[in-house]
């Protein structure tokens, strides 16, 4: 059945109150990014459970998920703060770097994809993208690409990194870290008067995200409006964590749903492909994370977790829990984002893939 106007905006309504319902559980839990993962299970188990019900031709309202990357963008952004300049000269090896992981990573995991995985070449590429989950989706649903499986791989991706660097740094350490430390993302106490400002710059940098023809245009563009305003220090960027929770909940509903006519059969699969791909892809990031501290003495723990392909937002959050610079750790996460995209980019734009 197709839903009426009024009907699909209760729909979304009721699904993205289960998103949060999932979010808030996974949070209690402790888990890492709670929102986010808590949303994306609870729209995906409802989908599985409901799938007989689950009206035809639904889509979630694209316009709502627009404007909630654009939060998370804006909040990126932020954390580009003048402190960053005076850090550069130690980032000329390990952003360089950075480029070498997302080549290498990219490569290892297409074949890692197309010989063990049996998926065609679009979908073997796009999902082994070390980043840009929105972008690799997009792209590839225009290659021909099984969205399905991209979907499934790109968000297990994520999960597996997000779930196990979190473990592991905290048995490094000795303490919980990230969000299972009880970090938050929001930079300090806000208040109701901030979120205009980061409406404003959101909506701004969509607009300018646009126009410029972005890649990721909904994510680069405010990213880049907040970043720049960050940097003269000028501008105080600042969101109530609960904002970010809500826009995690909404990304993650949005794409939960996205699970629709997936099968036990390639669900399991694909575990066990994202579980050799992370690990292949961790190794990877640990080798360069040594050869980088070696060359500029930035520590170790702090390299790893530059290196992770996992959310910006968790990393940031581990890196805070770490006592690490989170601006050298959010860069490093941007860096690998552009680079990853742009790569997309390319090949999406010369349509090499394409069937």
């Amino acid at each position: 059945m197709t839903l009426p106007p009024l009907a699909h905006i209760a729909f979304t309504i009721v699904l993205l109150a289960l998103g949060g319902l999932g979010g808030t559980v996974m949070a209690w839990l402790g888990m890492p990014l709670p929102y986010m993962l808590g949303s994306l299970t609870a729209s995906a188990l409802a989908v599985a459970v409901g799938q007989r019900r689950f009206p035809a031709g639904y889509e979630f309202p694209m316009k709502v998920r627009m404007i909630f990357v654009g939060v998370i963008g804006t909040m990126i952004g932020a954390r580009l703060t003048p402190d960053v300049l005076s850090l550069l000269p130690l980032m000329l090896v390990s952003v360089p770097a950075v480029a070498v992981f997302v080549l290498g990573a990219h490569a290892t995991n297409y074949l890692i994809f197309r010989r063990l995985g049996g998926y065609d070449r679009a979908t073997a590429y796009y999902s082994g993208s070390p980043g840009g989950l929105f972008e690799s989706i997009l792209f590839g649903e225009d290659a021909g690409a099984d969205v399905r499986i991209l979907t499934l791989m790109q968000f297990l991706r994520i999960i597996v990194v997000v779930t196990l660097v979190p473990v592991g740094m905290s048995l490094w350490e000795g303490h919980p870290v990230g969000s299972a430390g009880g970090m938050s993302f929001s930079p300090g106490a806000t208040d109701w008067h901030d979120i205009p400002l980061v409406t404003v710059i959101a909506l701004a940098g969509l607009w300018v995200g646009s126009r410029l023809k972005l890649p990721a245009a909904q994510l680069m563009g405010p990213l880049l409006v907040a970043g720049a305003l960050a940097m003269t220090g000028l501008v105080d960027v600042a969101a109530p964590g609960w904002l970010v929770a809500v826009a995690q909940v909404v990304l993650g509903t949005g794409l939960g749903i996205r699970f629709t006519g997936m099968t036990r059969t390639m669900f399991l699969r694909g575990m066990g492909l994202s579980v050799v791909s992370v690990s292949a892809m961790m190794g990877l990031g640990v080798l360069l994370a040594a050869g980088v501290h070696i060359a500029t003495g930035l520590p170790t723990d702090m390299l790893v977790v530059s290196f992770a392909p996992g959310g910006v937002v968790e990393m940031s959050l581990i890196a805070l829990s770490l006592a690490a610079n989170p601006a050298i750790v959010t860069l490093h996460h941007l860096v690998r984002i552009l680079f990853t995209v742009g790569e997309m980019a390319l090949v999406h734009k010369r349509g090499w893939l394409n069937r």
